[in-house]
């Protein structure tokens, strides 16, 4: 599919890697790892990439990461409850439960997002 091909954008958020390369991974411990969840090197181990250029500049990843769960959120409860017919209540349990299981993935997911928007892959670093 050329929408993930490696040098795609896709490619590197949905795979948490280093968006200069496309080879480094962005955190330490795999995606779905409640160990050092939010652990990430401080550059890249393939192409040198600075993984925080500055203080504070995951801060637009939260704003990402509350977009992202508002709408899915509102979603899932509509989906539960007037599609399925779950009270509102459930609803809202399985989605805090889902959410406490996911959690990880969503904060990966939006860090990944911002960071790839704001860096360019360049395939001279990806053959480095």
């Amino acid at each position: 599919m050329t929408l993930f091909r490696k040098s795609s954008k896709l490619y590197g958020i949905f795979n948490f890697k280093c968006p200069r390369c496309h080879e480094g991974d962005l955190f330490e411990t795999p995606t779905f790892s409640y160990r050092k969840p939010f652990d990430m090197p401080d550059t890249c181990p393939h192409c040198g990439q600075s993984y925080l250029p500055e203080p504070g500049y995951f801060y637009g990843a939260m704003f990402i990461s509350y977009i992202f769960t508002g709408f899915f959120s509102l979603g899932f409860v509509m989906v539960f409850h007037w599609v399925l017919g779950w009270s509102l209540n459930a609803s809202t349990l399985l989605l805090i439960a889902f959410c406490a299981v996911f959690f990880v993935f969503i904060f990966r997911l939006a860090r990944s997002v911002y960071f790839n928007l704001d860096q360019s892959y360049d395939p001279k670093y990806a053959n480095k």
